[in-house]
């Protein structure tokens, strides 16, 4: 899932670079003049998917706290599986993916 948000907000952001720089190549071909100032206007959903990117990259991949807690449970022998709770994940994932 996060790697779906990550490549929508990559390809975003690279389509309108892309249409930046088509823009950019068209305005010199006019004859715009040289001392123009070159902007960047970003939408305000282009800002919010950078936004989410940075906290994305932020964020670890790997929850250490809950692995050692997790780890802690298997040594000292805490650690039950529930395998209706399971089922139950598994059957509502293939009701996601059926309907997505």
């Amino acid at each position: 899932m996060i790697s779906k948000i990550k490549d929508t907000a990559t390809s975003s952001i690279q389509q309108y670079q892309k249409n930046e720089l088509t823009k950019n190549e068209a305005d010199k071909q006019i004859g715009a003049s040289p001392a123009a100032i070159e902007k960047v206007n970003l939408s305000t959903r282009a800002k919010d998917i950078q936004q989410i990117r940075q906290i994305l990259d932020q964020t670890p991949d790997i929850r250490e706290d809950k692995v050692l807690e997790l780890k802690r449970q298997i040594d000292s022998e805490g650690y039950r599986i529930n395998a209706e709770k399971i089922a139950e994940k598994m059957v509502g994932e293939s009701f996601i993916d059926l309907f997505a």
